[in-house]
């Protein structure tokens, strides 16, 4: 499922002028699609989240709060800069109703499926023909 995200000539985003693509675990339930990002040292305020029916965009920018000195050294391999990244869904989501939870350094998104993809069993009344 994620082997479509990002074209592989991309890496981990360098050629497009990005720092890097945030890690994505993705589950489906009979109700909803399950996805976390993986997202460390930013705050909820600094993450652009927007979601499609079959679709859902994630940018933000996570900055760098090295000071340094003027006869200090720091090495760092923490990435820092923006990232951006569409994840295509599974199935079509109600996009009106997505629950969305930052903790720890993991986005935590649940899409609930719209209701034509949820496969529920539904009663059909049959009318009479009617006599010509």
């Amino acid at each position: 499922m994620f082997d479509r995200l990002v074209p592989t000539d991309v890496g981990n985003g360098e050629k497009m002028g990005l720092s890097f693509i945030p890690a994505a675990e993705m589950t489906e339930t009979p109700e909803a699609v399950q996805l976390k990002l993986e997202i460390p040292g930013m705050e909820a305020k600094d993450l652009n989240v927007e979601v499609t029916a079959d679709s859902l965009t994630i940018n933000g920018e996570r900055k760098s709060e090295i000071k340094t000195e003027e006869e200090g050294f720091t090495r760092t391999e923490f990435r820092y800069g923006k990232f951006h990244r569409v994840i295509p869904l599974p199935v079509q989501v109600d996009n009106t109703n997505v629950a969305a939870e930052y903790k720890d350094g993991i986005l935590n998104l649940t899409l609930p499926k719209a209701e034509e993809e949820k496969n529920k069993v539904v009663k059909v009344s049959i009318s009479p023909a009617i006599a010509q």
